[in-house]
């Protein structure tokens, strides 16, 4: 079947496993094969020895795609595409953890990126669409990059932190390109990948990391030193390699920025929170955060947790009112910061779902003002609802948007400037 409608195309992809019989390679010239293989996760030598197997078939393009089910497996493809320094072979990692490595391939030596047109599913798993490739990542252009930053967490596929930091980069010519990568293990990624000698042999050392749920607490242990701030929180979602750290010893520091991402929307509303009732709904990294931030400007805060024992103990360490999730009464407040993973909109998803949320908008008082942590495709379920009602409602990306300039000035030591960051994050001016 594939030598039979060779004929209509002008490269042929074929299977190193399956397709290279006499037939078929009669049929098709030399320039007009790309000779694939796509499996497990391999060691080097392993993958290796299937390159020296592929090679001894003559072709224009040879493509090996491993899969990757955890940190670590991801390098292996990549590492074989800087030893090889060939440009006719493509290599790099599928799945969601091998996300990243499809974007720091081309800058190996790999001369074909693999996008999905976004009309129906992709065609491999952790196949980014090809207006993410440009729009995130800058593709086709290649611009100098001598560092690597990244957002670490699970998931990550649906982050914008990419969007907003290689934008900044682009604009300001900061040589830098900021990766997804996403783990099923915090412990796993920092060993295998942060932690590891590859990325700095490439010529692309990780310098940075936005740090997102459910990794907060750990990125906080693994760091040298951290911020009082951060120290406060027992949370920390911004990690920066500082090589004079701790004097000669190199290490990476934590902060959090999160606070800035709630208290820096509210102020530039004017919103007055000194004395005012605040309730923050989430007991994790991102909640405890938004606890400081409001605690420290003045407000009288309460923490709602659906695990009633977790909560309880959070508050207490934070000094603050504690109310379980079940009793709760949202009118209560003048100021709501919902900081769970629930209510993420996406298409195809009603953006007004009550069952997705930890608390009924409708139950809010009027003239309150809403922040919401979580962003989507489309407005939240949360925000869509407030803004409905009239509602003073603040959305994640908005909160991405502040966090995230503490981070870029921190791991870039440049200003990311406020309007473009709007512009990047399609949020009105």
């Amino acid at each position: 079947m594939i030598a039979a409608a060779a004929a209509g195309y002008d490269w042929i992809d074929l299977e190193a496993d399956r397709d290279l019989t006499r037939e078929v390679l009669d049929r098709i010239a030399p320039h007009r094969r790309v000779v694939s293989w796509h499996g497990p996760a391999q060691t080097l030598d392993g993958l290796r020895t299937r390159f020296e197997h592929m090679a001894t078939v003559e072709a224009s393009l040879y493509k090996l795609i491993p899969a990757a089910t955890r940190s670590g497996d991801e390098l292996v493809p990549l590492i074989l595409l800087h030893g090889l320094g060939r440009d006719d072979v493509v290599a790099f990692a599928s799945g969601s953890v091998g996300m990243w490595s499809r974007l720091l391939a081309p800058r190996l030596g790999a001369a074909v990126v693999y996008g999905a047109t976004g009309f129906g599913p992709p065609a491999a798993p952790g196949q980014p669409t090809i207006e993410a490739l440009c729009r995130d990542y800058g593709l086709p252009a290649l611009d100098p990059v001598e560092r690597l930053y990244g957002v670490v967490g699970n998931p990550v596929a649906h982050s914008l932190s990419p969007r907003l930091h290689n934008g900044g980069y682009r604009a300001l010519g900061v040589p830098a390109l900021y990766l997804p990568f996403h783990a099923s293990s915090f412990g796993d990624f920092w060993l295998a990948v942060a932690e590891s000698s590859a990325l700095p042999s490439f010529g692309y050392p990780l310098l940075g990391l936005s740090v997102t749920a459910p990794f907060k607490d750990a990125a906080l242990a693994v760091a040298a030193g951290s911020s009082p701030l951060a120290k406060l929180i027992g949370a920390a979602n911004t990690l920066v390699f500082d090589a004079a750290a701790r004097g000669h010893q190199h290490g990476w520091s934590a902060e959090a920025t999160d606070p800035q991402g709630v208290l820096g929307p509210l102020l530039a509303r004017g919103v007055a929170i000194e004395e005012e009732t605040a309730l923050v709904v989430g007991a994790g990294g991102a909640g405890r955060s938004a606890v400081v931030a409001l605690r420290q400007a003045g407000a009288r805060v309460t923490l709602a947790n659906r695990g009633a024992e977790r909560g309880q103990q959070v508050a207490d360490e934070l000094q603050v009112e504690f109310v379980p999730l079940a009793e709760l009464d949202p009118s209560r407040y003048a100021i709501v910061v919902h900081a769970t993973p629930l209510g993420r909109s996406s298409p195809g998803r009603s953006s007004s779902t009550p069952a997705e949320l930890p608390l009924d908008p409708d139950a809010l008082a009027s003239g309150s003002v809403v922040v919401d942590l979580v962003y989507g495709t489309v407005p939240t379920a949360l925000v869509a609802r407030a803004r409905s009602r009239g509602l003073v409602a603040i959305d994640g990306r908005e909160v991405l948007l502040y966090q995230a300039l503490a981070q870029f000035r921190s791991m870039t030591g440049e200003e990311l400037p406020l309007a473009l960051g709007r512009e990047l994050l399609a949020l009105a001016c």
